[in-house]
């Protein structure tokens, strides 16, 4: 026996220094390569450049997750997950060529000196940029900085000109975007992105809940991307009691790793419904992979995206990265709900269009399951599925009875935001004082069809011809979506989704399952 196990770890320690040595071959090739280019090439090239595309070429030939990100977009990339930046607290808009304030972040440098919603910013360190083709990176740059570090900004209040120094400080970005209770027993939480400071969010949002009466949880995790893995445990360990396992990694290199649910979960008995959809992926697939396979709770919505690949970033020599999948993740039945990607990147971004074709966005008899790939939850033992996605055990179609691209072209070529934000620039302080209060202004504000017939013609002007066939099915929609804007930038995200949600059939489809019984019958 001792010598089978001495051989076995010879073997390895052989295949190792294989590995390592082809490494060092190709490493060497490499830089001959880039050598014989830079000694004998007939005309002069751009070295970094030749690097650089041959580093995407070599990471897009593993998955469709493994890339490069240059050294400008290190920093950018990680704000979101890193839960702020520094810089002086606004949200901005771009009017008429001219740099306006549309609101102020609660308690951020820009509130501790005064700037109001409505000043317009025309000179930044003395430089005069109103008037002027300025983009929103051209903003960012100039506003952000490090911490501590002083910014100058010329304001117009009116007809006032007002000089601000402000000293840049630390800006939260928030992953939970939405918490209020939607009847007296129900909470409900919006959850963007799973990020370094997402758990903490999460708690404080719970609290709040469970302080107003809540014993139902409807989390909203449409269009959640993911983002940190230890944010998915931990928003899954509040979920779970005991000690239950969420999620497993496994890889070539990496090896098998287990996480599980600890006893100091904040909501472990109450009912818990999640909403899914399409774009809903990697950490939020792990919250709901682990949610259904210890039926803890119902999966509401449509078949999720299909990312089952970990990710770790490595840093090269001159500050950029490189973003390499170093394992599978698994649910606790088994399954890998990886998405295949072997027919290449076109073929894998194409998947989500491939749905609406195959009738999948209506019907969940079209959504193919592999059997091969059938494993079962830990509890009830009903089937669940690998293989691309989490399958949601209530299934909602997307409504097909409206045409949205009218819609979708005032959006994409802004003119809808634009309109708002000249809307509430003329409006803000009337708004204000005639809703003082957010329950009244949802009662009694009405888009009226001057706004509408002002936004059709502001359409006009982009290059969108009026569509009266395709506007009048939308109005419903469109008066709402406006609504919800003008509350976002009166009051916050959270009175934005408190009007959004009333047209939110998967959220609509969660409520009824906790009220007709269906909830039990599923997993109880």
């Amino acid at each position: 026996m001792w010598f089978l196990l001495l051989f076995g770890a010879h073997f390895q320690s052989v295949l190792a220094q294989r590995q390592e040595n082809q490494v060092r071959e190709q490493s060497i090739k490499y830089q001959r390569l880039m050598a014989y280019i830079d000694a004998f090439y007939v005309d002069s090239v751009d070295l970094q450049k030749l690097t650089e595309d041959a580093i995407v070429k070599a990471l897009s030939d593993l998955d469709p997750h493994s890339v490069y990100i240059t050294k400008e977009e290190v920093e950018e990339m990680n704000e979101p997950l890193e839960g702020g930046f520094f810089g002086i607290g606004i949200q901005f808009t771009i009017l008429r060529d001219t740099l306006t304030v549309v609101s102020i972040v609660p308690g951020g440098p820009s509130e501790k000196v005064g700037l109001l919603p409505g000043d317009r910013i025309v000179s930044v360190d003395g430089e005069d940029i109103a008037g002027k083709k300025i983009s929103n990176s051209d903003v960012r740059k100039r506003l952000k900085g490090e911490e501590g570090t002083i910014v100058n900004v010329g304001v117009l209040r009116g007809k006032e000109k007002m000089d601000f120094r402000i000293v840049r400080g630390r800006i939260p970005i928030y992953s939970v975007d939405a918490v209020y209770m939607l009847d007296t027993v129900t909470g409900y939480i919006k959850l963007s992105r799973f990020a370094a400071t997402t758990i903490e969010e999460f708690e404080d949002a719970v609290r709040k809940l469970q302080a107003q009466g809540m014993k139902d949880l409807v989390l909203d995790l449409q269009t959640n991307g993911g983002g940190y893995m230890g944010a998915a445990i931990g928003i899954s360990d509040h979920l779970l009691d005991g000690s239950k396992m969420i999620v497993y990694t496994d890889g070539l290199n990496s090896g098998r790793r287990a996480e599980y649910s600890t006893s100091a979960g904040l909501f472990q008995k109450g009912r818990v419904v999640i909403l899914i959809d399409g774009n809903s992926a990697s950490a939020s697939e792990i919250v709901s992979g682990a949610v259904q396979d210890w039926d803890r709770g119902v999966i509401v919505g449509r078949r999720s995206f299909g990312k089952g690949l970990v990710q770790r970033q490595f840093p090269l020599t001159d500050g950029s990265m490189i973003r390499l999948t170093v394992a599978h993740y698994y649910t606790p039945s088994g399954r890998c709900i990886q998405k295949p990607y072997v027919a290449g990147e076109e073929d894998y971004e194409a998947e989500l269009y491939n749905r609406y074709r195959s009738g999948e966005m209506v019907s969940a008899d079209s959504i193919v399951v592999n059997d091969s790939l059938k494993y079962y939850t830990k509890v009830k033992h009903r089937p669940v599925y690998g293989g691309g996605g989490i399958i949601p055990d209530v299934f909602v179609p997307i409504d097909t009875t409206i045409n949205y691209l009218y819609l979708n072209r005032l959006i994409a070529k802004n003119v809808i935001g634009d309109f708002i934000a000249n809307y509430i620039d003329k409006n803000r302080d009337q708004l204000k004082k005639k809703y003082p209060d957010f329950n009244l202004y949802v009662k009694n504000f009405r888009i009226t069809d001057e706004i509408i017939d002002a936004i059709v013609k502001e359409g006009e002007k982009a290059g969108i011809p009026k569509d009266e066939k395709a506007l009048a099915p939308l109005l419903p929609t469109l008066k709402l979506q406006l609504k919800a804007l003008i509350a976002r930038d009166i009051w916050n995200m959270n009175e934005m989704y408190q009007i959004m949600n009333q047209e939110n059939e998967l959220l609509k489809k969660g409520l009824d399952i906790l009220k007709d019984g269906t909830y039990e019958k599923i997993i109880q």
